[in-house]
């Protein structure tokens, strides 16, 4: 594959960023990948930091006590951003008034006091465990 290649490849295909139809009916995105043919390992890593490095900026940008949080504790809110997203995470009022008390016990109850708890299980008690504790488990 040549630099020229990709060059005529984006000027014929186009690019989209959204999931769209393609004229013959399939799901595509990009650059004409078509998404009925899955993506590779490489590509799922590759959007998974994106992912997550949009979900950190976010909750950066939302949450003014994050430079006082250490590394497991920032990790629970951006993980909890990234999987219910920032307006949802931002309801959780109560448990992040408690982070930024520094209540961290009580962030996780509240954490484990919700509908989410319910609907992601084990993720949602492992998360408490490290909001409370500071810690990876």
């Amino acid at each position: 594959m040549t630099e020229k290649w990709l060059e005529y490849t984006r000027l014929y295909e186009g690019l989209r960023t959204m999931p769209y139809t393609c004229p013959v009916g399939h799901l595509t995105i990009g650059y004409g990948h078509n998404l009925e043919n899955g993506i590779s390992q490489q590509a799922a890593e590759f959007i998974l930091k994106e992912d997550l490095q949009i979900a950190q900026n976010m909750v950066q940008k939302q949450f003014t006590g994050w430079k006082k949080l250490n590394e497991v504790r920032q990790f629970v809110l951006v993980d909890m951003a990234f999987n219910m997203g920032i307006h949802k995470l931002a309801t959780f009022k109560k448990m992040l008034a408690a982070v930024e008390e520094g209540n961290y016990t009580a962030a996780a109850n509240e954490m484990l006091n919700s509908r989410w708890a319910v609907q992601v299980g084990r993720r949602a008690r492992e998360l408490a465990q490290m909001m409370e504790k500071g810690e990876y488990i």
